[in-house]
């Protein structure tokens, strides 16, 4: 059974949950390959730093460069071309903002300690960048899509690569999707 086909069958309460466990998921994988790709706790932690201006710079003007891009990229393109099965706009149309910003956290943060913090930082810039993209399996199959994911991935592996902080790269991620699913919340 294909994944499309799966997903029509849950529940958007389901689909939610499904979601919530697969970030789960990813935080645990995450945490267990540090654990086993780090001598120390520590050396991962290097990769942490709060520097209000290169978050801002690095994190919050780029998400809204790629919001931008591909909202005008929405507008210009056929509406077939970014349709993601409808899953997107059934998990953020119907929420409180509090759920939206809790989800939309929650992808951010344990998408980017797993791919950045550890992949990136272990096996490169382009294994982890490719291997996101290719973890967003739905966007396979959709040109556009994919491309727009591998174009998100690859800035963001980018920023970690020249900033060399995981803070940054969850604010990047963060503002995105926050924004695009602001978005999709509030389409009539």
């Amino acid at each position: 059974m294909k994944q499309s086909e799966i997903v029509r069958h849950l529940t958007d309460a389901e689909l939610r949950k499904q979601l919530f466990i697969s970030q789960l998921f990813l935080l645990i994988i995450a945490f267990l390959l540090s654990i086993f790709l780090f001598d120390t706790l520590s050396e991962w932690m290097v990769y942490w730093h709060w520097d209000s201006g290169e978050i801002f710079q690095y994190g919050v003007i780029p998400g809204l460069i790629i919001v931008s891009a591909d909202l005008i990229l929405m507008i210009l393109l056929p509406k077939s071309w970014y349709d993601d099965g409808g899953i997107n706009e059934r998990i953020f149309k119907r929420q409180p903002l509090l759920t939206v910003i809790i989800l939309v956290l929650l992808v951010a943060v344990s998408e980017e300690l797993l791919f950045r913090g550890v992949l990136q930082t272990v096996f490169g810039y382009i294994p982890a960048s490719i291997l996101f993209a290719l973890v967003h399996i739905r966007y396979l199959y959709k040109p556009v899509l994919l491309i727009s994911v591998l174009f998100v991935s690859f800035y963001i592996g980018y920023l970690f690569h020249i900033t060399d902080n995981l803070a940054v790269t969850i604010t990047a991620h963060f503002t995105v999707d926050l924004l695009l699913a602001l978005v999709i919340r509030l389409q009539k």
